[in-house]
């Protein structure tokens, strides 16, 4: 990444920033973000972090420059597509960087917030966006105009992984039609990880053709009445090409790490939630869709240590439909009716 960004501005200066590490550096790490028309390069933080960096003033023209003061701030938003125009600030933050005066030349001006709490990850979807931004400000004297220049930065928190959840079992059907049993091995994964399953069919008297599973996010804005939701099919893999017979196991291992999946979000600042959803599809003859949602949950686990990414070098790429485990089919926990 560039470590110092700049713009050129008409009038009355030209505003740079500068992130820095703790040792004086350019600050590590970085990700690039998508916008509508380009991707952008943005240093990443996690809460409690702290926020450095340099801010440098150019006049730009040969006269000095005078200003009623200059600030930065450190904002927080959420931005709904519904309400075009207006941000919902949950973090906003000042540090005063000179008082009144004037500038004839450049001027390097340091900031620091420490420990800052950026309690949500930062997010883009279809309907909303969680936003972190410094912004700049040079406030013009008499008839100068202001300045003011914006920069954006990441934030992505981590969570430890809890102990081993029991698999999740369901028996769906449609009666004296369609029986079956199906298994994932558990309801929360981090971004990185491995869904296991199988499907077992107990009664099959529907001529099936193929089946599917389908990763589905879904994006919640607003509560109560004013709820508006919008749905998206992430990724979609067939799983069984064939008419099954009855007593056939069919297994299910789906890597999750080829997809841009960020992780569940609940309620966050009561403005918007995200959640996610294995969709499993069955097609007949006739192409009727029979379907059933269970959902999971996503989280971001911290990323491995070296040793353990030495370790994993030369597994080879990730294999759809490898055996399950050897152990006999399980006995369904609960029913349900398959939806068409």
């Amino acid at each position: 990444m560039k470590g110092l960004f700049s713009l050129v501005q008409s009038a009355p200066c030209r505003i740079d920033l500068e992130f820095k590490s703790e040792d004086g550096k350019a600050h590590k790490p970085t990700t690039m973000v998508k916008t509508k028309k380009e991707e952008e390069e943005v240093p990443v933080y996690a809460s409690k972090e702290t926020v450095r960096g340099e801010i440098r003033i150019t006049p730009m023209t040969t006269k000095k420059l005078e200003h009623q003061g200059i600030k930065i701030q450190l904002l927080g938003q959420i931005e709904l597509s519904s309400e075009r125009g207006t941000a919902h600030e949950f973090v906003s933050l000042v540090r005063e960087l000179a008082p009144p005066g004037d500038l004839t030349t450049a001027k390097v001006f340091p900031f620091e917030f420490k420990d800052v709490d950026l309690q949500y990850d930062s997010y883009r979807g279809q309907a909303v966006r969680c936003r972190y931004l410094l912004r700049v400000s040079v406030t013009g004297k008499g008839m100068a105009p202001d300045a003011r220049r914006e920069f954006n930065i990441w934030v992505t928190n981590y969570e430890e992984a809890s102990e081993a959840a029991a698999p999740i079992k369901m028996e769906v059907g449609i009666e004296d039609c369609l029986h079956i049993e199906f298994e994932y091995d558990k309801a929360r994964y981090h971004l990185n990880d491995v869904v296991v399953g199988r499907i077992y069919f107990l009664l099959v008297r529907i001529k099936l053709k193929h089946m599917e599973v389908e990763i589905r996010r879904k994006e919640t804005t607003g509560a109560g009445t004013a709820a508006h939701s919008d749905s998206e099919t992430l990724a979609k893999y067939e799983i069984m090409d064939g008419a099954p017979v009855r007593g056939e196991s069919v297994p299910i291992r789906l890597y999750l790490t080829p997809y841009d999946l960020a992780p569940t979000y609940r309620d966050v600042n009561n403005k918007f939630s995200v959640r996610y959803f294995l969709n499993l599809v069955l097609v007949d003859e006739e192409d009727r869709r029979y379907f059933k949602q269970q959902e999971i949950t996503l989280f971001r686990k911290r990323p491995n240590t070296t040793a353990e990414v030495a370790a994993n070098v030369g597994t080879g790429p990730p294999k759809l439909g490898a055996p399950p485990p050897a152990h006999p089919p399980a006995a369904p926990a609960n029913a349900g009716t398959a939806g068409a």
